[in-house]
């Protein structure tokens, strides 16, 4: 069962996000909040998966971020909104975000992208993808992609571009013959030695450095 809160200023949003995901059988909402109530939920349920809505009114949606990241074993969270600027979503990114999903997104794809994210894959919309791609390009993160990835140990490359093909944990840990564990170990390796915030960054280096194609 994986358990999800959604976090937005809007009760309608709110009970529609709950009602939507509450028809799946694996998903079960232990909490929805508002930004000033989403702290004090996250930590007294524990989610697996956080929707967050960026845009709120009193505390904004990256400051929560920001905070949820600095928990010891910090939920996955997923950015969620209407508000698809690319200042906002590279802030996302870096901060640790594991997808960023506009409000428009399809009611019946909704679970699937949860479950995806669970598994620790990674979401995006298309429009936030072109965005993402934009904002890397114009951070110089080019430059510094090849001597990034030549710090990588071997497994560590390969569990790299595993990720950046959009493979889940437990397919990467099938593939590379290591635990799930393990692969959440070697994910948090990766980020440190790439200096990026999200699994997203990383693939972009990983494509900018040729190593998916090669591999």
């Amino acid at each position: 069962m994986i358990r999800i809160i959604v976090i937005d200023d809007e009760a309608l949003v709110r009970s529609g996000f709950e009602l939507i995901l509450h028809k799946d059988p694996d998903i079960e909402v232990v909490a929805t909040a508002d930004d000033v109530s989403a702290l004090t939920e996250i930590d007294r349920h524990r989610p697996d998966v956080v929707l967050l809505d960026i845009r709120m009114p009193q505390i904004d949606g990256l400051t929560i971020l920001r905070e949820i990241r600095r928990r010891e074993q910090p939920p996955i969270v997923a950015i969620l909104t209407t508000f698809d600027s690319d200042e906002y979503v590279m802030q996302a990114l870096q901060l640790g975000a594991a997808g960023f999903l506009l409000k428009d997104t399809d009611p019946r794809q909704l679970a699937t992208l949860v479950k995806t994210l669970a598994a620790g894959g990674v979401v995006l919309s298309p429009r936030v993808a072109r965005s993402v791609i934009t904002g890397f390009a114009a951070s110089g993160a080019d430059a510094r992609a090849v001597d990034a990835v030549a710090q990588l140990t071997e497994r560590e490359r390969q569990v790299l571009v595993l990720a950046a093909r959009g493979r889940s944990n437990p397919e990467i840990a099938e593939s590379v013959h290591i635990s799930v564990g393990t692969v959440k170990d070697d994910i948090s390796a990766i980020l440190a030695k790439l200096e990026v915030g999200s699994r997203v960054e990383a693939a972009l280096i990983a494509q900018r450095a040729g190593i998916i194609d090669a591999s």
